[in-house]
C-alpha cells in the first residue's frame, strides 16, 4: 500500500504545473530547435476509441488487453469478450505496472493497445512483452506515435500534452523482419503492429534509437512511421 501511494505522489509531482514549467525552459533553452509544427490535423480523423473497436469487429476478437488505463475512457468503450486493462494508478482491472502483469502472465490476447508511460525504453518492452502474449493473427496497437512539434515529444515531460518518444521505438520495429508495423494517421498517431513478415522493411538502422534526434523524425517522419490512412489500414488487416 505504502509502495502505491508512493507511487501516485511521485506521479502527480512528475505532473505538476511547477516542474512542467521548469522542463519547458530547459527544452527550450538547449534542446528545440525551433523546427515548428509537423503539420498533422487530427481534427476530422478517427478517434481511437473507434479505431480499436473497428478493428476487434472486422477481426471477431475476443480477448483484448490495454495497457494505461487512466480514465477508462477507451476501456469502458471496447466491446470484447474478455477485456484485462492494466494501470498501477487508476483504472482498468489490473492494478499493476506493465512488467509485474507480464512478468506473471500467461494468457494470450487477440488485441493489445499500449497507452502506458510514454518513454522508448518502457514502450519497446511493452510491445515485445505484448508481442509474446499476442494469439496468432492478433494485432497489437500503440498511441500517441505522431507527435506534431518538439515539445510532444520531449522527455522528460514538459507539458500537459504529450506523446512522448513512442515513435522512436515504432522506427525501431520497422527495423525489425518479423513484424510488420504502420502507423494510422488519426489521434495523434495509431502505431499498427501485425507479427507477420514486414511487408515495407525500413533501412534505418541505428545502435541505439533512444538516441535518434526530433530532426530525423520532423523531416522523414513519413518515411520513418510509414504513415497510412484509416480507410487504408483497415482493407489490409
Amino acid at each position: 500500500m505504502l509502495i502505491k501511494y508512493l507511487n501516485k505522489k511521485i506521479i502527480r509531482l512528475r505532473n505538476s504545473s511547477k516542474i512542467l514549467k521548469l522542463l519547458y525552459y530547459y527544452h527550450y533553452l538547449f534542446c528545440d530547435k525551433k523546427l515548428g509544427n509537423v503539420g498533422f490535423d487530427f481534427t476530422s480523423k478517427k478517434s481511437r476509441l473507434e479505431v480499436v473497436q473497428s478493428i476487434i469487429e472486422k477481426k471477431n476478437f475476443k480477448k483484448y488487453l490495454e495497457i494505461g488505463c487512466f480514465d477508462d475512457e477507451l476501456f469502458n468503450f471496447v466491446k470484447c469478450d474478455k477485456k484485462v486493462g492494466i494501470d498501477p494508478v487508476s483504472g482498468g482491472t489490473v492494478r499493476a505496472t506493465s512488467d509485474q502483469f507480464f512478468a506473471k502472465n500467461d494468457e494470450k490476447f487477440d488485441c493489445v493497445f499500449i497507452d502506458g508511460l510514454h518513454e522508448y525504453h518502457q514502450v519497446k518492452k511493452d510491445i515485445f512483452n505484448s508481442l509474446q502474449s499476442l494469439n496468432d493473427g492478433g494485432i497489437i496497437l500503440l498511441h500517441d506515435c505522431l507527435p506534431n512539434n518538439y515539445y510532444e515529444q520531449a522527455t522528460p515531460r514538459c507539458q500537459w500534452i504529450w506523446n512522448g518518444d513512442v515513435w522512436k521505438a515504432i522506427v525501431e520495429c520497422r527495423n525489425l523482419k518479423d513484424i510488420d508495423v504502420y502507423t494510422c494517421y488519426a489521434d495523434f498517431g495509431i502505431g499498427v503492429i501485425f507479427k507477420r513478415p514486414n511487408k515495407n522493411l525500413l533501412d534505418f538502422f541505428h545502435k541505439d534509437y533512444s538516441k535518434l534526434k526530433f530532426e530525423d523524425y520532423f523531416h522523414n517522419n513519413k518515411k520513418l512511421m510509414n504513415i497510412i490512412e484509416y480507410e487504408d489500414l483497415m482493407k489490409i488487416i
